[in-house]
């Protein structure tokens, strides 16, 4: 039951954001309310997110970094191949009014001095962060995994 209730947010986060971003800027976007944890898995491919948590941040300054890199994230134009994505990305809200949606994103992290890939689950649209947020992202992923 709790399996299907994660699947059933990720797709509604999914298209809630689809929707989103046709009157947004080219800039990923996020809800407006407080991050309280960011799950990262590793990749099972696209279209699907693993939910078996790898590593899981909730202090502040890691929020921070996972919310700069995914707000700052640029649309690539065109349609991209892509490979199976490193990571899948779960960013969960903290919200008094009940439960809020998951956000599912797929992440190709780049090497160092490399942009970073992330994709919403659901989606085609390819977003990519710019290198000096790669580092950070790294810094994270890397040294916990």
């Amino acid at each position: 039951m709790k399996k299907s209730v994660i699947v059933v947010s990720i797709v509604a986060a999914a298209m809630f954001l689809a929707a989103c971003q046709q009157d947004r800027s080219e800039k990923m976007v996020l809800l407006d309310e407080k991050i309280s944890a960011v799950d990262i898995s590793e990749s099972k491919g696209l279209g699907g997110m693993n939910e078996e948590v790898l590593m899981s941040f909730t202090d502040k300054d890691s929020l921070s970094i996972f919310k700069t890199a995914i707000t700052t994230a640029r649309k690539q134009p065109g349609k991209v191949d892509l490979t199976e994505p490193d990571y899948d990305v779960m960013v969960q809200y903290e919200s008094e009014e009940g439960q809020l949606p998951t956000h599912g994103i797929h992440l190709w992290l780049g090497d160092e001095g490399d942009a970073s890939t992330f994709v919403y689950i659901g989606d085609e649209t390819v977003y990519h962060a710019p290198p000096e947020i790669t580092k950070q992202l790294r810094g994270l992923i890397v040294s916990e995994g």
